[in-house]
């Protein structure tokens, strides 16, 4: 059998030949240039073409994300890997951070008096840290806690990130994220997870370092 052959290319070159594949074998889509952006850097996290028809943008939702990062807002994540691979560099130059406690103490006490998970718990906890993006690739319950909060006037992102992955929950929770008047990005159906969420927030923040 023969092998495939290794491309030999820099290693500043990968990034921008693996933008170039994925946007020559899309081919033509719907999405603005900002929206194809971050669903390029979601399929180049996943190596998975489908984000390319399953991912849905409220059409403020691109517009909301650079106004809240140029604005310096936090960003809150659903679990500490999410946290990990959120662009450092450019989080500084905005003077933002990223949110996640999850694992805090407090949580664990709040989500056992309260009978709910930590996802949900972590969630309630961080509504009034000065957030701009809510990023959730993982628990559905925080995504749903996320749209409560909202729906009770207790949160206001600018912008919800609902792509959690898995059988419970997670179709029907963005789903239920794709109807709301407020912006979001979402993808329907089972696909998602934490490099999907990681990956969208961080093209967001490229664009936004653009659009300064």
């Amino acid at each position: 059998m023969d092998l495939p052959k290794i491309q030999k290319i820099g290693p500043l070159e990968i990034e921008a030949e693996s933008f170039r594949i994925i946007a020559s074998e899309i081919g033509p889509t719907q999405f603005t240039s900002e929206q194809f952006a971050v669903v390029q850097r979601c399929i180049h996290a996943t190596g998975d073409f489908s984000f390319a028809e399953n991912m849905r943008f409220h059409p403020q939702a691109i517009k909301a994300a650079l106004k809240s990062l140029t604005a310096g807002k936090n960003i809150l994540v659903d679990v500490n890997m999410a946290a990990s691979g959120i662009s450092r560099a450019l989080l500084t130059k905005f003077g933002s951070k990223v949110i996640c406690r999850v694992a805090e103490q407090a949580t664990v006490e709040r989500a056992a008096l309260a009978q709910m998970t930590r996802s949900e718990a972590a969630i309630e906890r961080a509504a009034r840290d000065n957030i701009g993006i809510v990023a959730v690739g993982n628990a559905p319950t925080a995504l749903l806690k996320t749209m409560e909060l909202i729906e009770q006037d207790i949160f206001a992102p600018d912008l919800v990130i609902g792509v959690p992955v898995g059988f419970v929950n997670a179709l029907e929770s963005k789903a239920i994220l794709a109807s709301k008047p407020y912006p979001f990005i979402t993808s329907l159906g089972r696909k998602g997870g934490t490099p999907v969420a990681v990956a969208a927030v961080n093209a967001l923040l490229r664009l936004a370092d653009t659009f300064e």
